[in-house]
């Protein structure tokens, strides 16, 4: 963790990263971890929350306490993973499922099949979206398109892979 990176507080108090990650680490944690009840997510949510604190900084002391804004990123971002987790298990509810031995091989090779079987540009966004989590505005800055198209791309995507593995749901 870079601990050069300093953070002006809403009492004037100039801090690092690190002591500010000691501070808050586990408030953070058990805060995500009450509402999700996933360890591992919690842990990425928090390893996340710092990360973004890091890239871009944009806590104005004005706007209220630093406590407000560490937790109001925590609330974000776990909202937008349990949003896709949901959009993913409606998708392919045996992929996302908390019982691994309930998936067989079959099932697994058919979901790989059919996404490899997508045009190139929508399997670019379900294996950016879907496998590695990423916001729509990083994977259009990774395709270097509009946010709008990877939207579309993504919604053409999940449609075709419904139809192909005859999953029944609303995508949402």
């Amino acid at each position: 963790m870079n601990s050069n990176k300093e953070i002006r507080l809403e009492d004037g108090r100039v801090e690092t990263i690190e002591s500010i990650y000691q501070v808050y680490r586990d408030p953070l944690y058990r805060f995500v971890y009450r509402y999700s009840g996933d360890q591992q997510l919690s842990i990425d949510i928090v390893q996340d929350i710092f990360e973004k604190l890091i890239k871009k900084q944009q806590y104005s002391p004005e706007k209220g306490r630093f406590k407000t804004y560490l937790f109001q990123i925590a609330y974000n971002t776990m909202i937008t993973k349990l949003k896709r987790r949901q959009k993913l298990r409606t998708l392919l509810p045996f992929l996302a499922s908390e019982r691994p031995t309930a998936i067989s091989i079959e099932e697994k090779m058919s979901v790989q099949k059919a996404v490899q079987r997508l045009p190139e540009e929508q399997r670019a966004v379900i294996l950016l979206t879907y496998y590695h989590d990423l916001p729509q505005k990083e994977i259009a800055t990774i395709l270097e398109v509009p946010v709008g198209t990877v939207k579309s791309r993504i919604h053409h995507a999940i449609k075709k892979l419904k139809e192909e593995l005859e999953v029944d749901g609303d995508e949402r």
